[in-house]
């Protein structure tokens, strides 16, 4: 093995030049199902290989296989960025491989996790009171808040939800034994609160911009039901919680600041490389109450709460340093500038949409999520969506809204332009034309 220094500078260089290059890169993957793994060894080598080796079959063998969530015209799902700060940190973060079982395995692991996480929770405009703390995903920190839930009213066992609230409700559910009660939406897909049963509840989710079509849940009235009710409320905000950032838009989010629990993703829309999801409480002793067991090799005389006593882990990585370095890196400003740029883009599209006759709007554009389809049955929308992502030139995918097919375009990657956004709609326009329903 060359090491660090040769092999590292090699890779860092693959990295930039794959960043330069992948907007022209095909978006989707364009292998086959088993074609990526029939073409690697069936098994491992016997003796030691050189870091070029595997750098060259990333090149020639992985990259085909990839989709990439990197590209500027990636529009499926809920659209990311891991931008440079973030991945230097990553970077520097397994370089130092910290193991945070206990605040004293890693004091700067667990103490600049608390104080990023309060940054953050101040750039997002949240009141003091909130202790926060990183999970991989959101689908963890629901899960999490849910088995607080449970812990905290034990005879209780139900979760309520909004019929658009995300799948990891119902996984987290079926992992606590606890029942699920969906509640119908009303025109703006938005969870109907004179609808909701809080009869041996433990929790609600309420959701702060929706996978589907980026609504909001009444925040405020169902905080009333649930401190009528004593009944736990967990705010999903993975997706557009980061729009908080910018102030003008906080007034969307009015109410999650009355949430026992929430969640943000920095991996979404803030620019941080993947797994890093900031979940916050106002009540950080019923964690402790349902997570702290401390073994006896484990105990110590430190006066601190360890972060494993209040997550299902219990070990960690160094996640902060990547978040912290991109807050640092671009800073209040920076993140507002460029949620404010998607937010333009999602609307410019949307009037795109609008002006073009046999196209139609399908939700209202709340943050940088646009819903939309052409004229024609749910087959031909579906082939449309096929023929533009088989095209290579953009990636969107699709929901189900008042039972149709819809396509959906999430703007969020921090190097999407508006040449990107037009791009996308002159392929959805072009396989339109040429492939007429």
């Amino acid at each position: 093995m060359t090491g660090l220094r040769d092999d590292g500078a090699a890779a860092l260089e693959w990295a930039a030049a794959y960043l330069e290059r992948v907007r022209e890169l095909p978006v989707l993957a364009t292998v086959e199902p088993g074609q990526l793994r029939a073409s690697l060894p069936a098994v491992p080598p016997d003796e030691p290989e050189p870091f070029a080796a595997v750098l060259a079959d990333l090149e020639s063998t992985l990259l085909p296989a990839l989709t990439h969530w990197q590209s500027p015209r990636f529009f499926a799902y809920i659209a990311t960025t891991a931008s440079e700060p973030g991945i230097l940190a990553e970077l520097l973060a397994a370089s130092l491989n910290q193991v945070g079982i206990l605040w004293r395995t890693s004091p700067a692991l667990q103490e600049l996790e608390e104080l990023t996480l309060d940054w953050l929770r101040q750039l997002l405009g949240l009141p003091e009171g909130f202790a926060g703390h990183l999970e991989d995903t959101a689908s963890t920190a629901t899960l999490t808040a849910l088995a607080v839930a449970r812990h905290v009213a034990p005879g209780r066992r139900a979760v309520v939800c909004s019929e658009h609230a995300h799948s990891s409700v119902d996984k987290a559910c079926r992992i606590l034994e606890l029942e699920l009660r969906k509640v119908p939406v009303d025109a703006s897909f938005r969870m109907r609160p004179e609808l909701v049963d809080l009869d041996g509840a433990c929790a609600v989710v309420a959701v702060a911009g929706t996978t589907s079509s980026g609504s909001v849940d009444p925040l405020h009235d169902l905080a009333d039901l649930c401190a009528a009710h004593d009944v736990w409320l967990h705010v999903d905000a993975a997706y557009a919680g980061a729009a908080a950032v910018c102030p003008e838009l906080r007034g969307l989010l009015a109410g999650w600041e009355r949430a026992d629990s929430l969640v943000v993703n920095p991996h979404k829309w803030l620019a941080t490389p993947m797994d890093c999801s900031a979940h916050w409480t106002r009540r950080p002793e019923d964690y402790v109450r349902t997570f702290s067991l401390v073994p006896e090799y484990l105990r110590t005389t430190d006066a601190a709460t360890s972060l494993s006593e209040v997550s299902i882990p219990l070990g960690r990585r160094f996640r902060a340093l990547k978040l912290w370095a991109v807050l640092r890196c671009f800073g209040r400003a920076g993140l507002q500038e460029r949620i404010r740029e998607h937010m333009r883009l999602a609307r410019l599209f949307a009037d795109w949409v609008e002006a073009e006759p046999g196209w139609t709007l399908c939700a209202p554009v709340t943050f940088s999520l646009v819903c939309f389809r052409r004229e024609g049955s749910d087959a031909a929308n579906e082939l449309l969506l096929d023929r533009v992502n088989a095209s290579g030139e953009a990636f969107l995918s699709h929901t189900q809204l008042d039972g149709s097919y819809v396509l959906r375009l999430a703007i969020g990657n921090f190097r999407t332009t508006e040449d990107d956004v037009r791009r996308a709609w002159d392929v959805l326009r072009r396989e339109a034309r040429d492939h007429p329903a």
